[in-house]
């Protein structure tokens, strides 16, 4: 991570990203404090009738405009570089971008204080200096503003997202310049976003299949699913919950797909009628998303596959909050051989003697070997 020290008339410091720019002390303005909203977000021309010559110039995160277009707005009136605030609605979430003036990116907060920094002083004044890459922060990873989060609409039964990667901040090679008036010529840039995250994952994927090419592909609650993707263990997770293609045309037909979509799918005639349904929790998904609402219990199984040592033995264990309880049978796991599928089965039932007004409640189930923890994120919705 790269970080600045922003010094603001060497009283508050505060670090954020991403920018070599000299440490002489600047002015510093907010537009947005007396020329309305375009000016708050530096909308082109907005500053046109502001005096921002030679200073460092705020500009509020978002108004469908981009980073790099306020930029140009701020180079274009004369401003020496720009501070890029977080909305309250965009919180922690911050994005190292490419600019066309020396640029950097602060949270909501952060923002906020320099904001009232500059109400507080006739001559704010403030200064940029480079600290180079930085490790060990706190709080890191943490899940973006923009990450998307679950329940799913269309399958609430499937927990979503199944797992989450970085996609923050990335430095990526760019096939076309930043776009900006000065034309600038740059093989790289940084970009965020799902662009970002889903080639880390699928490459993971990829190496552990090119690892392990005779293991089924593993299939790892609402904002991280399983939790943040750990590479190395991945290539060893010591169990998998193998699903076949074909295991999810009973799920389709359970979800009540019309016969003629899931053949479009599957590229070959299905009869429903012909199949046994199974609901969305019955899928042998590594994940449990389960409706108590009308119920009072709902009993479902998982099958494991050992793709770990041939001679081991796991111990099922489940963990809850308030609001329902769990029970596994059988509890103990003993493998004897590579490949080998056991089957355990998972009871929910509501607790009366702690009940919770929550919506959602969460657990999770954990099987433990002496080499191995697999966990299995359990969201109950309760009411």
């Amino acid at each position: 991570m790269l970080a600045y020290e922003i010094k603001l008339m060497k009283i508050r410091k505060i670090l954020i990203c991403c920018w070599n720019f000299p440490t002489t002390f600047l002015p510093l303005v907010y537009p947005g404090a007396k020329g309305g909203q375009n000016a708050a977000f530096c909308a082109s021309g907005s500053l046109n009738n502001t005096d921002v010559r030679g200073k460092m110039v705020v500009c509020n995160r978002g108004g469908e405009i981009a980073s790099t277009e306020k930029g140009q707005t701020v180079k274009d009136a004369g401003g020496a570089g720009m501070i890029l605030a977080n909305l309250e609605i965009d919180g922690e979430s911050t994005i190292a971008e490419i600019n066309v003036v020396p640029a950097i990116h602060v949270i909501f907060s952060s923002g906020e204080s320099i904001k009232a920094y500059i109400n507080s002083t006739l001559t704010p004044r403030v200064s940029f200096v480079f600290e180079g890459t930085m490790v060990g922060i706190e709080n890191s990873p943490v899940v973006a503003s923009f990450s998307s989060r679950g329940p799913s609409l269309s399958s609430p039964g499937i927990l979503k997202p199944d797992i989450i990667g970085p996609g923050v901040s990335i430095l990526a090679a760019c096939p076309f310049s930043v776009e900006n008036n000065t034309k600038t010529k740059s093989t790289f840039n940084i970009l965020s976003g799902t662009s970002m995250s889903s080639p880390d994952l699928s490459g993971i994927a990829a190496l552990i299949k090119s690892a392990h090419p005779d293991w089924f592909q593993p299939a790892d609650v609402f904002a991280i699913g399983a939790g943040h993707v750990n590479r190395t263990k991945a290539l060893n997770p010591g169990l998998v919950f193998d699903i076949q293609p074909d295991d999810y045309i009973p799920y389709l037909c359970g979800l009540g797909y019309k016969e003629r979509e899931i053949e479009l799918i599957i590229q070959r005639s299905v009869k429903c009628s012909k199949i046994n349904s199974i609901t969305e929790a019955a899928l042998n998904y590594p994940s449990f998303s389960i409706d108590l609402i009308d119920v009072d219990s709902l009993k479902y199984s998982r099958t494991v596959t050992n793709v770990g040592e041939a001679n081991s033995i796991y111990y099922v264990t489940a963990s809850t909050n308030s609001g329902f309880v769990m029970g596994v049978d059988p509890f103990v796991l003993n493998f004897t051989e590579v490949n080998q599928k056991l089957t355990y089965n998972v009871t929910f039932i509501r607790d009366t003697k702690n009940p919770s007004n929550a919506t959602f409640a969460e657990g999770a189930i954990a099987l433990i070997s002496d080499k191995h923890f697999v966990r299995i994120p359990v969201s109950v919705k309760l009411v």
